[in-house]
């Protein structure tokens, strides 16, 4: 197929045709994290039961 372009732009145009998207896709829409929770809102909880268990692991629970 490239051999058969007569010059790079000819090739770059094939190669934009041959990787383009299948014509309708529509792009991922992006989600928030589980739960619905922002990441602070998570790395918060995460550092609170950190805390905890820390405290469990000091007092020999």
């Amino acid at each position: 197929m490239y051999q058969a372009a007569e010059d790079d732009a000819e090739r770059a145009r094939i190669r934009a045709q041959l990787y383009a998207p299948p014509a309708g896709h529509r792009a991922a829409v992006r989600r928030p994290p589980l739960g619905g929770l922002p990441a602070s809102a998570l790395l918060a909880q995460v550092a609170a039961e950190d805390a905890e268990l820390a405290a469990m692991r000091q007092t020999g629970r």
